[in-house]
């Protein structure tokens, strides 16, 4: 079984960026490098989407994946038709994801 791999534009709206340095902070004043450690699992979930974004909806139509080392998740929606994959928030789990439903 071979699986087709669709190449889609990724990007990060500015306040999801904003989002993530600011858990990027948070966690540096717990305890140095651990920001950086942060960063890494987001970015190995950012290309986890990239490689199948067809994660289930969580709600409407926003898609979410959890870090792997994190309690967070990475909210996102798919657009097929226009090929592409746009993050929205990244939260921590504990955080009511209707803080953001503007976004």
């Amino acid at each position: 079984m071979t699986l087709k791999t669709i190449s889609m534009v990724f990007k990060v709206n500015p306040q999801a960026k904003v989002d993530i340095q600011e858990q990027i902070h948070f966690y540096n004043d717990k305890q140095k490098g651990l920001g950086k450690r942060f960063h890494n699992d987001v970015k190995a979930t950012f290309k986890s989407i990239r490689k199948n974004p067809f994660y289930q909806i969580r709600y409407k139509d926003v898609r979410c994946l959890p870090l792997k080392k994190f309690r967070a998740m990475v909210h996102y929606t798919l657009d097929e038709n226009k090929k592409q994959i746009t993050v929205r928030a990244v939260f921590h789990t504990s955080e009511d994801p209707q803080k953001w439903s503007e976004r």
